[in-house]
């Protein structure tokens, strides 16, 4: 069940199902209208809560609810609007896909970001060729990485290949190879950064090292090179958390070039994304059993900024 709330901060009266489909992009109008038949979408205004009919007029005030059933969905082929964008494919089988994605691009729908993804593309390119044990709006998504990280992903293109790359996440057998390049020299040639992860207490939107209400995390890092101020490392993931690398490094006090979000932003304000890159994925074929390991170039936002460091901060 996935349900999306919304407040009408607009005082232009409209229709509900033309609100809601300015709000839900990756669903359609007449989707959108046949979950209002089912009585799914719900109006409050004044403590008072009522089911919502297709002719309602929104008004300024109003909370509307709407639940969506996976199941239901699953007999509309409107839920996730197919986008022809383009996605750089390394590898395809029957079974799997590796794909190269660019930063900017967030993975999958989610609220405030409903068209554009890469499941948009997916679901246009590959319609009826994705696993769907992630939901309506995950079809194929084994893992994810940040919307402005680059690199490699693994797309499962039936439900069978989708559990045994998921066992492998969890077992740690997937290989997960970064790049990234870091404020600051890193004490250590090679490193282990051994620390949980949570919700920050106060930032729900962010994550944090803490011992409160958090999972295991662990990251693994060997320093390429050296520069002035700065330092170009390998990371290898062993456990999957959201936002881990960018946490792991701030929390060390070696915070990931360009990112706004857990760096302090002052350093190099032309870049418009972190330096960070999915380089390497490795694994074990979930019908072959052969391992197969793909790689990716940096892309050219990030040689750019090695060759900055190159030219103007010196090799240490």
């Amino acid at each position: 069940m996935s349900i999306f709330e919304f407040y009408v901060k607009s005082s232009e009266k409209e229709r509900i199902d033309i609100f809601l489909s300015k709000k839900i992009k990756m669903f359609s109008r007449s989707f959108l209208s046949k979950i209002i038949e089912k009585n799914k979408v719900s109006v409050e205004r004044n403590n008072i809560l009522r089911i919502a009919k297709k002719n309602h007029i929104v008004e300024l005030g109003e909370k509307i609810k709407i639940e969506i059933d996976e199941n239901f969905c699953e007999h509309h082929e409107e839920y996730v609007v197919p986008q022809d964008i383009s996605i750089e494919i390394v590898y395809e089988d029957r079974d799997l896909m590796v794909v190269n994605k660019p930063k900017g691009m967030t993975v999958h729908p989610a609220p405030g970001n409903y068209d554009g993804t890469l499941v948009n593309s997916l679901v246009f390119h590959r319609k009826n060729e994705l696993s769907n044990l992630n939901g309506i709006i995950r079809p194929g998504i084994v893992h994810r990485i940040d919307k402005d990280t680059s690199g490699l992903l693994l797309v499962a293109k039936n439900n069978f290949s989708h559990r045994l790359l998921a066992d492998q996440i969890k077992n740690h057998s997937l290989k997960r190879e970064y790049e990234a390049i870091v404020i600051g020299n890193l004490k250590s040639g090679f490193g282990t950064i051994d620390a949980p992860i949570g919700r920050h207490p106060k930032d729900r939107k962010k994550m944090t090292v803490t011992e409160r209400n958090s999972r295991c995390a662990v990251t693994h890092y060997e320093v390429l090179r050296n520069f002035k101020g700065f330092s170009h490392i390998k990371l290898v993931l062993e456990t999957g958390r959201t936002h881990q690398i960018r946490v792991h490094m701030a929390h060390i006090g070696h915070h990931v070039l360009g990112d706004r979000v857990y760096g302090n932003g002052k350093k190099f304000q032309f870049l418009k994304s972190q330096c960070l890159h999915a380089r390497t994925i490795g694994f074990v074929h979930p019908f072959t059993n052969k391992y197969l390991e793909f790689s990716s170039d940096s892309p050219d936002y990030f040689a750019k900024t090695l060759k900055k460091l190159i030219n103007n901060y010196n090799c240490l």
